[in-house]
């Protein structure tokens, strides 16, 4: 079962809504699903979907709220595609994860569900990363985060696992800026970072000419398999 709901901000002043799709029986743990910068799209209520069909309660907040609430955009539709990036450039993500973890909260006290995974794509992959330093959240997974390379500092913070898939041909994280990620977060003992020779930026979508099926399959595989490690 679908259904949208209202979350409160940590300091009470405001509230945005979330996608939440919910499994059928009791939920084994909870997955915070962060959006790209394409907004709650079909892509991402997609992946809550396929979440909740695997046993886990998966909830996707609006992160864009401030900017444009309910906003949705297809990559594959270059003014949507531009827009998206305007609202990239817009975002605050200090306030992002702020609302992440009202989100972990949420989910915790309002739904009753103790152990909260989050994943995250694009944007939402550096969401993931900066929601593993900064929250309690008990196990984080990025897809292609953006980023990363310049919060290298936060990592000492990072106190539960966290798993990164980087495709080498990311046309907005250079090799210069893969490589700085993995000086960084090779040697951390909770981190994990997989590459995938020749794939580029959004390959695990759902949806539209970014997807390349064998990598996507294979980076949902590790995924499923390290929310099954630390979540279950």
């Amino acid at each position: 079962m679908t259904k949208t709901v209202d979350i409160s901000t940590l300091d009470g002043d405001g509230s945005f809504k979330a996608y939440v799709a919910e499994p059928e029986g009791e939920a084994k743990a909870a997955i915070l699903v962060i959006q790209e910068i394409f907004g709650i799209n079909a892509g991402i209520r997609r992946k809550c979907d396929t979440f909740a069909e695997e046993g886990y309660l998966a909830v996707a907040p609006d992160l864009f709220w401030r900017l444009e609430p309910g906003v949705e955009l297809d990559p594959d539709i270059e003014p949507e595609f531009q827009r998206a990036l305007d609202l990239m450039g817009k975002y605050n993500p200090d306030e992002g994860v702020r609302d992440i973890e009202a989100t972990i909260h949420h989910i915790r006290r309002e739904m009753g569900v103790s152990k909260v995974g989050a994943v995250g794509y694009c944007l939402g992959g550096k969401m993931a990363y900066m929601t593993a330093a900064r929250t309690d959240v008990d196990a984080t997974v990025g897809y292609y985060a953006v980023g990363v390379n310049e919060m290298l500092d936060e990592a000492k913070a990072i106190a539960n696992p966290l798993l990164l898939h980087v495709p080498e041909e990311d046309g907005f994280v250079d090799k210069e800026a893969q490589k700085a990620m993995h000086e960084g977060l090779d040697d951390h003992p909770k981190v994990t970072l997989y590459d995938y020779p020749g794939l580029d930026h959004g390959f695990a979508t759902e949806f539209g000419k970014r997807r390349d099926e064998e990598g996507a399959k294979l980076a949902d595989q590790r995924t499923a398999q390290f929310f099954k490690d630390h979540l279950t």
